[in-house]
């Protein structure tokens, strides 16, 4: 899953928040650097990343796509969930889909000062070209691959996914119209045994 559905599933634990959003940008012992807060944040995401990358559902869309983005199926697969939860979002939330990304971009923007510097990239552009409530278009999908497309070092012709969504958009659909409740419970129930506080590094 991508941004949109980490501070989704982070509640309104700020230090969470920040932790799942930091969480690709902190690397190895770095995240000692960090409050136990932020800390079981980015142990969250991490677990929420090892979940959905052996789920089978999440694997037979990796499977259908793996043949035109091979290595990066798994990072469109990412970016489809958020679509579909941003297009989807009065079934996870009574919150407006505006007002949630609003508030997590003051959010994340109060707390800067703890932000990798890498970070504030992420941070100035996805509040400038508001990523999270653009997820739910297809245009808005279209950018965020492009922009992962352009980042990479590698030939990844993410540029096109959006193509592939638009084509073969129900399969995708129904894989994650099953995934995500099945994610969130599994949130839900391992928050309970504070599964977050485990130490992954």
């Amino acid at each position: 899953m991508n941004f949109l559905a980490h501070l989704y599933l982070a509640g309104d634990d700020i230090d969470l928040i920040v932790g799942k959003f930091i969480a690709d940008f902190v690397k190895g012992k770095a995240v000692k650097n960090y409050s136990e807060g932020v800390q079981q944040g980015i142990r969250m995401h991490r677990l929420i990343d090892m979940f959905t990358d052996s789920h089978p559902l999440i694997e037979n869309g990796k499977v259908a796509l793996r043949p035109q983005f091979r290595k990066f199926s798994g990072v469109v697969m990412d970016v489809f969930g958020d679509h579909f939860l941003a297009a989807n979002w009065s079934k996870y939330s009574t919150i407006p889909l505006y007002e949630f990304t609003l508030r997590m971009y003051q959010l994340l923007e109060e707390n800067e000062s703890v932000l990798p510097e890498r970070s504030l990239l992420t941070l100035k552009y996805m509040s400038k070209q508001n990523w999270l409530f653009n997820y739910q278009y297809l245009e808005g999908i279209r950018k965020a691959l492009t922009g992962l497309s352009n980042r990479s070092s590698f030939e990844s012709s993410m540029e096109t996914a959006h193509l592939e969504l638009n084509r073969n958009y129900y399969f995708y659909q129904n894989i994650f119209d099953e995934y995500l409740p099945e994610l969130i419970k599994f949130v839900d129930r391992d928050k309970k045994n504070e599964f977050y506080k485990l130490g992954l590094n």
